[in-house]
């Protein structure tokens, strides 16, 4: 909760910086829509996941927008742990994940923005290739699935080349609610495209 009062504060002070600050640009940034494709590296609860991810959005004027995303599970992680005396293993897969998001714009030049984004998602994992060792032998082939929604928040920068084809990174922290417990650290490197 203190994370997502921290987030908030932060965005309501880099809103009210941003137009001071870009109205010393003197060159507009293109709004419209824009999508973007990219990978994303996922850390979570001793796991390091991966997945492939598209976004949508439309920037409304140099400094705000808003945007959806969803992706794909693509990397999966190996896990060992002791449940109640007995070892279990398997692996962890993100099997999608969905978000929207406000962002804020904070135009460098026609080619870079800085940028921050706040919003709220719902990610599902699937643990399969679960093995139980027990007295009578081990146990394999199991899985399972859960899911959660979180309140995320993130920081960003995009540098587009010819005014149109671009390339953004992002960290964004996924803090997860209703007996989700933890949250996510996403760092994320995709290709963007103005329309």
């Amino acid at each position: 909760m203190k994370s997502l009062m921290a987030a908030a504060a932060s965005a309501a002070v880099f809103g009210a910086a941003v137009p001071g600050l870009a109205a010393a640009q003197t060159a507009a940034a293109p709004t419209g829509f824009y999508a973007n494709l990219g990978y994303a590296d996922i850390h979570t609860s001793g796991q390091n996941l991966g997945a492939i991810g598209g976004r949508l959005g439309y920037r409304f004027n140099n400094w705000l927008g808003v945007e959806g995303e969803l992706g794909g599970g693509v990397k999966s992680d190996n896990f060992s742990t002791t449940i109640g005396g007995v070892p279990v293993t398997g692996k962890t897969k993100l099997s999608d994940a969905e978000a929207g998001y406000v962002v804020g714009f904070l135009p460098l030049s026609p080619q870079w923005d800085v940028l921050g984004r706040i919003g709220y998602g719902h990610s599902k994992i699937k643990v399969e290739d679960v093995a139980v060792g027990g007295v009578a032998g081990p146990v394999s082939g199991l899985s399972a699935s859960g899911s959660g929604d979180s309140w995320n928040y993130g920081l960003g920068a995009q540098w587009h080349w010819d005014g149109v084809n671009g390339v953004r990174g992002d960290y964004t922290r996924e803090e997860f609610t209703h007996g989700a417990n933890g949250h996510a650290d996403v760092w994320s490197i995709a290709f963007d495209h103005r329309f």
